[in-house]
Protein backbone atom coordinates (compact mmCIF):
# COMPACT_ATOMS: atom_id res chain seq x y z
CA UNK A 1 0.00 0.00 0.00
CA UNK A 2 1.34 3.37 -1.24
CA UNK A 3 2.08 5.74 2.00
CA UNK A 4 0.70 8.99 3.01
CA UNK A 5 2.16 11.92 2.10
CA UNK A 6 -0.35 14.73 2.92
CA UNK A 7 -3.50 14.11 4.61
CA UNK A 8 -6.07 17.00 4.57
CA UNK A 9 -9.07 17.31 6.97
CA UNK A 10 -11.74 19.73 7.10
CA UNK A 11 -10.36 22.19 5.11
CA UNK A 12 -11.96 25.52 5.15
CA UNK A 13 -10.88 29.12 3.62
CA UNK A 14 -13.24 32.07 3.05
CA UNK A 15 -13.61 35.33 2.11
CA UNK A 16 -15.92 38.59 3.41
CA UNK A 17 -17.90 38.57 6.17
CA UNK A 18 -21.83 37.90 6.68
CA UNK A 19 -24.02 37.21 3.72
CA UNK A 20 -21.45 37.79 1.46
CA UNK A 21 -18.61 34.99 2.51
CA UNK A 22 -17.63 33.01 -0.02
CA UNK A 23 -16.57 29.96 0.83
CA UNK A 24 -13.54 28.79 -1.92
CA UNK A 25 -13.05 25.48 0.26
CA UNK A 26 -15.94 24.45 2.68
CA UNK A 27 -14.91 21.11 4.56
CA UNK A 28 -12.43 19.18 2.25
CA UNK A 29 -11.04 16.45 3.02
CA UNK A 30 -8.56 14.57 1.15
CA UNK A 31 -4.78 12.60 0.55
CA UNK A 32 -1.88 12.89 -1.62
CA UNK A 33 -0.16 9.16 -1.66
CA UNK A 34 3.36 8.38 -2.78
CA UNK A 35 4.10 7.92 -6.52
CA UNK A 36 0.51 8.61 -7.50
CA UNK A 37 -0.97 11.10 -10.48
CA UNK A 38 -3.33 13.21 -8.88
CA UNK A 39 -5.83 15.48 -10.99
CA UNK A 40 -7.69 17.66 -8.82
CA UNK A 41 -10.30 18.82 -11.73
CA UNK A 42 -13.15 21.29 -11.42
CA UNK A 43 -14.47 25.09 -12.91
CA UNK A 44 -13.75 28.09 -12.39
CA UNK A 45 -14.34 29.25 -9.05
CA UNK A 46 -14.31 25.56 -7.46
CA UNK A 47 -11.68 25.80 -5.30
CA UNK A 48 -9.32 23.69 -6.78
CA UNK A 49 -6.07 26.34 -7.29
CA UNK A 50 -6.96 27.40 -3.48
CA UNK A 51 -6.48 23.50 -2.36
CA UNK A 52 -3.30 23.45 -4.00
CA UNK A 53 -2.09 26.56 -2.48
CA UNK A 54 -3.05 25.41 0.91
CA UNK A 55 -1.15 22.16 0.22
CA UNK A 56 1.54 23.68 -0.96
CA UNK A 57 2.22 26.12 2.41
CA UNK A 58 1.35 29.36 0.01
CA UNK A 59 -1.59 30.08 2.22
CA UNK A 60 -3.38 29.18 5.52
CA UNK A 61 -6.57 27.71 5.75
CA UNK A 62 -9.11 29.02 8.29
CA UNK A 63 -9.73 25.38 9.89
CA UNK A 64 -8.84 22.46 9.15
CA UNK A 65 -5.42 20.68 9.45
CA UNK A 66 -3.15 19.75 6.70
CA UNK A 67 -0.51 16.53 7.71
CA UNK A 68 2.65 16.33 5.73
CA UNK A 69 4.65 13.03 7.19
CA UNK A 70 2.05 13.49 9.98
CA UNK A 71 2.99 17.00 11.00
CA UNK A 72 0.40 19.86 10.65
CA UNK A 73 1.61 22.13 8.36
CA UNK A 74 -1.29 24.21 8.86
CA UNK A 75 -0.04 25.27 12.85
CA UNK A 76 3.32 25.83 10.92
CA UNK A 77 4.95 29.08 11.83
CA UNK A 78 6.25 31.22 8.94
CA UNK A 79 9.68 30.26 9.02
CA UNK A 80 8.53 26.33 8.86
CA UNK A 81 6.26 26.82 6.12
CA UNK A 82 9.62 28.39 4.08
CA UNK A 83 11.62 25.41 5.23
CA UNK A 84 8.38 23.26 4.00
CA UNK A 85 8.10 24.94 0.43
CA UNK A 86 12.06 25.16 -0.09
CA UNK A 87 12.56 21.78 0.73
CA UNK A 88 9.74 19.72 -0.13
CA UNK A 89 7.58 21.00 -3.21
CA UNK A 90 8.47 21.77 -6.54
CA UNK A 91 5.61 24.68 -8.32
CA UNK A 92 4.74 24.82 -11.66
CA UNK A 93 2.20 27.61 -12.69
CA UNK A 94 0.25 28.47 -15.30
CA UNK A 95 2.09 31.57 -16.35
CA UNK A 96 5.62 30.10 -15.77
CA UNK A 97 6.67 32.96 -13.06
CA UNK A 98 10.16 33.05 -14.89
CA UNK A 99 12.51 36.04 -14.34
CA UNK A 100 12.79 38.08 -17.36
CA UNK A 101 15.93 39.62 -16.90
CA UNK A 102 17.16 36.35 -15.86
CA UNK A 103 18.93 33.61 -18.35
CA UNK A 104 17.53 30.22 -18.59
CA UNK A 105 20.25 28.95 -16.18
CA UNK A 106 20.10 31.67 -13.84
CA UNK A 107 16.53 31.01 -13.35
CA UNK A 108 16.60 27.02 -12.88
CA UNK A 109 19.62 27.68 -10.21
CA UNK A 110 17.56 30.76 -8.64
CA UNK A 111 14.56 29.05 -6.18
CA UNK A 112 14.88 28.84 -2.75
CA UNK A 113 16.18 25.33 -2.08
CA UNK A 114 17.36 24.80 -5.38
CA UNK A 115 20.72 22.84 -5.50
CA UNK A 116 23.55 25.01 -6.75
CA UNK A 117 25.63 22.79 -8.60
CA UNK A 118 25.92 24.05 -11.98
CA UNK A 119 26.40 20.89 -13.84
CA UNK A 120 23.07 19.53 -11.94
CA UNK A 121 21.41 22.30 -13.84
CA UNK A 122 22.35 21.77 -16.88
CA UNK A 123 21.62 18.03 -17.10
CA UNK A 124 18.54 19.21 -15.70
CA UNK A 125 18.14 21.35 -19.07
CA UNK A 126 19.61 19.00 -20.94
CA UNK A 127 16.56 16.13 -20.19
CA UNK A 128 14.32 19.12 -20.83
CA UNK A 129 15.75 19.65 -24.73
CA UNK A 130 16.98 23.30 -23.61
CA UNK A 131 20.23 22.58 -23.80
CA UNK A 132 20.50 24.99 -26.62
CA UNK A 133 18.89 27.48 -24.72
CA UNK A 134 20.64 28.23 -21.80
CA UNK A 135 22.02 31.61 -22.06
CA UNK A 136 18.69 32.82 -23.92
CA UNK A 137 16.29 35.01 -21.70
CA UNK A 138 12.77 34.09 -21.15
CA UNK A 139 11.27 36.91 -23.82
CA UNK A 140 13.37 34.85 -26.51
CA UNK A 141 11.61 31.05 -25.87
CA UNK A 142 7.94 29.96 -27.13
CA UNK A 143 5.67 29.16 -24.27
CA UNK A 144 6.22 25.78 -24.46
CA UNK A 145 9.94 26.16 -23.81
CA UNK A 146 9.20 28.54 -20.96
CA UNK A 147 6.89 25.90 -18.91
CA UNK A 148 10.02 23.59 -19.43
CA UNK A 149 11.99 25.73 -17.89
CA UNK A 150 9.48 26.18 -15.05
CA UNK A 151 9.32 22.70 -14.69
CA UNK A 152 13.21 22.53 -14.61
CA UNK A 153 13.37 24.72 -11.92
CA UNK A 154 11.19 22.42 -9.84
CA UNK A 155 12.81 19.54 -10.31
CA UNK A 156 16.52 21.37 -9.61
CA UNK A 157 15.16 21.43 -5.65
CA UNK A 158 14.87 17.81 -5.28
CA UNK A 159 11.24 17.70 -4.05
CA UNK A 160 9.14 15.28 -2.89
CA UNK A 161 5.64 16.19 -3.96
CA UNK A 162 5.23 18.41 -7.81
CA UNK A 163 2.56 20.83 -7.55
CA UNK A 164 1.25 22.27 -11.16
CA UNK A 165 -1.51 24.95 -11.45
CA UNK A 166 -3.16 24.38 -14.78
CA UNK A 167 0.42 23.84 -16.21
CA UNK A 168 -0.97 23.47 -20.12
CA UNK A 169 -3.54 26.59 -19.65
CA UNK A 170 -0.97 29.46 -21.18
CA UNK A 171 -0.03 26.63 -24.08
CA UNK A 172 -0.88 25.79 -27.46
CA UNK A 173 -2.44 22.18 -27.63
CA UNK A 174 0.92 20.94 -29.31
CA UNK A 175 3.01 22.52 -26.03
CA UNK A 176 0.22 21.57 -24.02
CA UNK A 177 0.72 17.78 -25.15
CA UNK A 178 4.40 17.83 -24.58
CA UNK A 179 4.23 19.48 -21.19
CA UNK A 180 1.73 16.17 -20.40
CA UNK A 181 4.06 13.83 -21.46
CA UNK A 182 7.13 15.34 -19.81
CA UNK A 183 4.78 15.16 -16.56
CA UNK A 184 4.25 11.40 -17.08
CA UNK A 185 7.58 10.78 -17.74
CA UNK A 186 8.66 12.22 -14.20
CA UNK A 187 5.38 10.06 -12.51
CA UNK A 188 6.65 6.92 -13.82
CA UNK A 189 10.19 8.09 -12.64
CA UNK A 190 8.84 8.09 -9.21
CA UNK A 191 7.61 11.87 -9.03
CA UNK A 192 4.36 12.42 -7.08
CA UNK A 193 2.55 14.97 -9.03
CA UNK A 194 -0.68 17.00 -8.21
CA UNK A 195 -1.88 18.79 -11.17
CA UNK A 196 -5.50 21.15 -10.87
CA UNK A 197 -6.99 21.45 -13.92
CA UNK A 198 -10.41 22.57 -15.40
CA UNK A 199 -9.88 20.37 -18.20
CA UNK A 200 -11.61 17.08 -18.21
CA UNK A 201 -9.26 15.05 -20.85
CA UNK A 202 -6.21 15.54 -18.55
CA UNK A 203 -7.86 13.67 -15.81
CA UNK A 204 -7.73 10.59 -18.80
CA UNK A 205 -4.30 10.06 -17.39
CA UNK A 206 -4.54 10.44 -13.84
CA UNK A 207 -3.94 7.56 -11.33
CA UNK A 208 -6.97 9.40 -9.47
CA UNK A 209 -9.00 12.36 -9.99
CA UNK A 210 -10.78 14.65 -7.28
CA UNK A 211 -13.76 16.64 -8.88
CA UNK A 212 -14.32 19.95 -6.97
CA UNK A 213 -17.35 22.31 -7.45
CA UNK A 214 -17.68 25.29 -4.85
CA UNK A 215 -15.31 24.26 -2.65
CA UNK A 216 -16.03 20.89 -2.33
CA UNK A 217 -14.84 17.68 -3.49
CA UNK A 218 -18.18 15.90 -5.35
CA UNK A 219 -16.18 12.87 -6.31
CA UNK A 220 -13.03 10.87 -6.18
CA UNK A 221 -12.38 7.79 -8.55
CA UNK A 222 -9.27 6.05 -9.68
CA UNK A 223 -8.20 5.02 -13.02
CA UNK A 224 -7.18 1.46 -12.86
CA UNK A 225 -5.81 1.74 -16.70
CA UNK A 226 -4.77 5.98 -16.92
CA UNK A 227 -4.51 6.90 -20.58
CA UNK A 228 -1.08 7.66 -22.47
CA UNK A 229 -0.80 11.77 -22.64
CA UNK A 230 -0.24 11.01 -26.11
CA UNK A 231 -3.75 10.05 -27.22
CA UNK A 232 -4.94 13.17 -25.40
CA UNK A 233 -6.51 15.90 -26.94
CA UNK A 234 -8.41 19.05 -26.27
Amino acid sequence: MSKTIIQAKGLVKAYGEGGGKTYALNGVDMEVKENEFLVILGGSGSGKSTLLNMLGGMDRVDEGQIYFHGKDIAKATRRELTVYRRDSIGFVYQFFNLLNDLTVLQNVMIAPGSNKHKQRALDILERMGLSDKIDKFPGQLSGGQQQRVAVARALNKECELLLCDEPTGALDASSGKAMLELLEELHNEGKTIVLVTHTREIAAMATRVIHMKDGKIIDEYTNEKPCKASTINW
